[in-house]
């Protein structure tokens, strides 16, 4: 089967690819199982070396990869740089912190000696999306390499570049062969893979209608699954609330990489006291994006990657305004392949597809409540449970509020993102487990307990 990929700006199609037929499978799965004692063996030095490698191969091709990250998914540039820097420094960190996180545990008991070690599984299946087709695939790939796994890719069919850039960005750094390899295939065929024996885990970063099919997968074949899905992220404006640090930050949240992000701000939940005046700021802010090019530093909005996610955010937008929520800026498609305007809709409430689903888009769905505790309640309102945030002056009022959210992260007064040193993933519809820091890279590592009588 071909897939054909579309530049979002232009509407062109931009580059065909072969999915991988039987043979091509088996020999990514075989060269996978050849390499993986050796890589778990490997001195702790060389999986650091090789980090490091990775990181100058990832910094020393940022312009190529991000010139295919905008033609392929419509990031705008500077975003696509920083998105890479960031997959570096990734890199960087899990060379200088791993063996920390690694370590045995000496566990005081009766024995001799008894203590905890931490030992690889071996092959990791990744099942990764388009929206940071780089950061998150190093998300996953840092750590795992660190902790002596070998991985198998299997990226989004839109991003299929990206994925072979970051294959060869690995041969470049010196990864010996089998330790990454990229899949491109279907549905079916990734069930196969992770039924494969030579497969002992597996990751997903995508929807939850693609959680539930790899987790079944998963189950079916007793493997252990890690699972990051959709997010409604609230993004609480308490009465006492600093504007002025709120603002750049709620913009940012919502309208980077045209906001098609898990955790990007997506219900703004604003005291009365204070909603006037925030949500005049933030319609002002969201009129100002410019739609553009991505590889046009003028531009200060992407296009969305797809026409068919243009057209469900469209659908949400329309459908909450038929329900009685008010548009103030944006709301209409624009005479481009997948552009969409900066949008803000006012007076949201349940019954609305932007008070209950996730937009996933530039769209800001606005929710006035009385007070601290209705806006604690409405946060908590949703089946998702990925990142919150929280903005007052009162620090100690900002952590109080947090203990009471239910979602994987809640950062007082500053932006939620995914931070190397923090373990990032969600509870609820939002999944489970978790990536990043020492609990990310215990996810795929054997806990053996070791007894000396």
């Amino acid at each position: 089967m071909t897939i054909e990929t579309v530049n979002p700006w232009s509407g062109r199609v931009e580059y065909r690819y072969a999915m991988m037929d039987g043979a091509a499978i088996e020999a990514r799965l075989g060269a996978a199982a050849a390499a993986a004692p050796a890589w778990a063996a490997a001195p702790w030095a060389e999986r650091a070396e090789l980090l490091v490698s990775v990181a100058q191969a990832l910094r020393g091709a940022r312009a190529a990869i991000a010139t295919v990250m905008a033609a392929e998914m419509g990031k705008l540039r500077r975003e696509a740089l920083a998105e890479i820097e960031k997959s570096a420094a990734a890199c960087d960190y899990y060379a200088a912190h791993a063996p920390g996180y690694l370590a045995e545990q000496v566990i005081a008991s009766e024995a001799a000696r008894s203590y905890v070690r931490f030992a690889p599984l071996g092959c990791v299946l990744a099942v990764m999306p388009w929206n940071f087709p780089v950061w998150q695939v190093f998300r996953f790939l840092a750590p795992a390499l660190a902790a002596g796994n070998v991985a198998l890719l299997k990226h989004a069919t839109n991003v299929p570049r990206c994925a072979d850039l970051i294959e060869r960005v690995l041969a470049d750094a010196g990864a010996p062969a089998g330790v990454f390899g990229v899949l491109h295939i279907d549905n079916a065929q990734t069930a196969m893979v992770l039924g494969d024996a030579r497969v002992h885990a597996v990751t997903l970063t995508g929807s939850e209608r693609a959680g539930r099919s790899v987790a079944a997968t998963a189950g079916a074949n007793l493997k252990k699954c890690v699972l990051e899905l959709g997010g409604s992220d609230p993004f609480v404006v308490l009465a006492d609330a600093d504007l002025d640090a709120a603002l750049p930050v709620a913009m940012s949240s919502r309208f980077g990489n045209a906001g098609q992000t898990c955790i990007a701000a997506k219900r703004f939940i604003v005291v009365d006291a204070i909603a006037d005046a925030f949500i005049e700021r933030l319609v002002a802010g969201a009129r100002a994006l410019v739609v553009g090019d991505p590889n046009d530093d003028a531009s200060t909005l992407a296009p969305m990657a797809r026409a068919d996610l243009r057209s469900e955010i469209d659908r949400q937008v329309r459908a909450s305004i038929a329900a009685g929520a008010r548009a103030l800026c944006g709301a209409e498609t624009l005479a481009l392949p997948t552009g969409y305007p900066g949008t803000v809709l006012d007076q949201v409430g349940p019954g609305m597809p932007a008070y209950a689903e996730e937009l996933f888009g530039p769209a800001a769905a606005v929710i006035r409540v009385r007070d601290e505790a209705e806006a604690a309640r409405v946060a908590n309102d949703t089946r998702f449970g990925l990142g919150a945030s929280v903005w007052t002056r009162d620090r100690e009022r900002g952590e109080h509020f947090a203990r009471g959210i239910d979602a994987g992260a809640v950062f007082v007064n500053a932006l939620v993102r995914s931070d190397a040193r923090l373990p990032f993933g969600g509870t609820k519809a939002s999944g489970y487990g978790r990536e990043l820091a020492e609990h990310g890279i215990r996810e795929f590592m054997n806990i053996q307990s070791v007894y000396v009588g």
